[in-house]
């Protein structure tokens, strides 16, 4: 396991601050022993909480197009069918995954394949759980799809706490599954659009692994056309017959 660049600046920050924090209670409090062994436990603390939010453990891939995996470690918080507004604009099967300060915060690529969409959208820091975060919260929204042509579309989004995100892909780049696309600092959610008659194969409160849960198993074939609605039907008729009258084959009775 090592640390994901992302900390670096972080890490030395957290170091930087234990050493003035320390030196400042050794100077001015030289012989309050119990203030100073307070303070170097919650230093100690602090420093491994850091470190551990910014680890990066290693791990073996195998990717497989059939599936999507899971963007990031955390705990499964929604799965249900809703409208996707932003780029698909039709009904998708959603999957999102909060991510505590405790958990690896890396996100990686559910499925391999060409980035067909990118957006970054400024936005608000409600809490990772509400509602309304998957709209109004900062956030990047990405589509990738893969070589059958199945598009699947993620979020990242930013909680109450996590006031960066970073993204390292764009539209056109050809991305891999499990390699990592973007990392969200202290607390998030990533969400996942999945085409209707994907198998979930993840459960309500699952804890899940970045780049090893397999949350869905997408279908075979591409969801078909929606049947038109019967008023839809009558205007595209009137329309055909309008531009093309139809013969009437019927002969009358003498």
């Amino acid at each position: 396991m090592t640390i994901h660049k992302e900390g670096y600046t972080s890490i030395a920050l957290c170091i930087l601050f234990i050493f003035v924090l320390n030196a400042v209670i050794q100077f001015y409090f030289p012989q309050a022993y119990f203030i100073k062994w307070v303070i170097y436990i919650l230093s100690f603390l602090l420093f491994v909480t850091i470190l551990q939010f910014f680890r990066s453990p290693s791990m073996i891939i195998s990717p497989d197009e059939t599936q999507v995996l899971c963007p990031a470690d955390g705990k499964v918080v929604v799965i249900e069918e809703t409208e996707e507004t932003e780029y698909l604009k039709d009904k998708r099967i959603q999957i999102s995954v909060f991510m505590s300060p405790i958990n690896v915060h890396i996100n990686r690529n559910p499925i391999s394949g060409v980035v067909k969409y990118f957006k970054y959208n400024p936005g608000k820091y409600l809490v990772a759980w509400h509602p309304k975060s998957s709209t109004e919260n900062e956030r990047t929204t990405i589509v990738t799809e893969n070589s059958a042509g199945v598009a699947v579309l993620f979020r990242q989004i930013a909680g109450a706490m996590a006031r960066r995100i970073v993204w390292y892909v764009k539209e056109g780049d050809e991305v891999k599954q499990g390699e990592q696309f973007g990392f969200i600092k202290f607390g998030s959610r990533v969400d996942v659009f999945l085409p209707l008659g994907s198998i979930v194969k993840v459960g309500l409160e699952e804890v899940v692994t970045g780049g090893q849960t397999v949350l869905a198993e997408l279908p075979k074939k591409i969801a078909p056309v929606k049947p038109l609605k019967q008023e839809d039907a009558d205007d595209a008729f009137e329309a055909v017959a309008a531009a093309r009258p139809v013969k009437n084959t019927i002969k009358k009775k003498a």
